[in-house]
């Protein structure tokens, strides 16, 4: 990897590593769409696979970050007594379900139709974050076995789109009456067991997959991984610190800018 790939993909990392102790997001909301840009662009990142395989490789890459990211969020999240581990247990099994067959159909789609249900799913979110809260009254907490269908489903589409699921679980929790930052935490920790399950269906599904590059382990692109995890794990405690501090309506209102932007870039490409 030459110094300039090294440098890109670390500056990602930065970025994710901040956004996922911030808004308990993982980091792929960010990272995905950077890696198709840089994976597309091989004279900067030195990747030399096959366009076809792109936004799978790019999804793929961006999960496998999102364990470690998501570790040393939820530590620092932990050290302030912010993770819920009872809501944890109970969303665990569901996530790693889903996760893992989400991998496998992410790998089943077109690179296309992959890249436009990302660019979609950014539009939501980006809209949903710029949007006034709305007064709805809260709802019940459901019990496990709803827990578990509601995690099943976020975590299939989120590997799907290798997000660390947060841009679901949170506005869920927050609904059923989780403070805000609690949220954030419980999520940061939900991540970790999508991301793993999710990570590993990837390499399962990519094994043998003709036109990635050699570098890769099924559809993950190790040297970007390691690259990004090396700056996003460091700071990812730098962002939990922040959602401690900074007013969440602010942070959202720039993310959700930051989200359509990005959705028109990969719709339009």
């Amino acid at each position: 990897m030459t110094l300039l790939a090294l440098l890109a993909f670390a500056a990602v990392g930065a970025l994710a590593g901040v956004l996922a102790g911030l808004l308990g997001i993982g980091g792929g909301a960010v990272i995905v769409p950077a890696l198709i840009w840089l994976f597309g662009h091989g004279d900067l990142s030195g990747w030399n696979g096959e366009a076809a395989v792109i936004p799978h490789q790019a999804v793929a890459t961006s999960l496998a970050t999102v364990v470690a990211t998501g570790l040393a969020s939820t530590w620092a999240h932990q050290r302030r007594g912010a993770v819920d581990w009872r809501l944890f247990r109970d969303l665990a099994i569901g996530l790693l379900l889903g996760a893992w067959a989400g991998a496998f159909a992410a790998a089943w789609l077109p690179a296309l139709w992959l890249k436009r249900l990302f660019a979609l799913f950014l539009l939501y979110n980006g809209l949903r974050m710029l949007a006034r809260p709305s007064a709805r009254p809260q709802q019940a907490m459901p019990g496990r076995g709803g827990l578990t269908g509601a995690a099943t489903g976020f975590g299939a589409l989120s590997a799907m789109l290798g997000i660390g699921g947060g841009l679901l679980v949170v506005p869920f929790l927050a609904r059923r009456g989780l403070v805000m930052r609690r949220a954030v935490a419980t999520a940061s920790a939900c991540g970790v067991p999508l991301a793993l399950a999710g990570s590993v269906g990837f390499v399962i599904a990519g094994w043998g997959e003709p036109g990635l590059p050699a570098q890769s382990l099924g559809f993950i692109y190790w040297p970007a991984a390691l690259a990004i995890m090396a700056t996003s794990v460091p700071l990812a405690p730098l962002g939990a610190w922040l959602a401690h501090r900074l007013p969440t309506a602010w942070v959202k209102r720039v993310f959700g800018i930051l989200l359509l932007v990005v959705s028109a870039e990969l719709a339009l490409a």
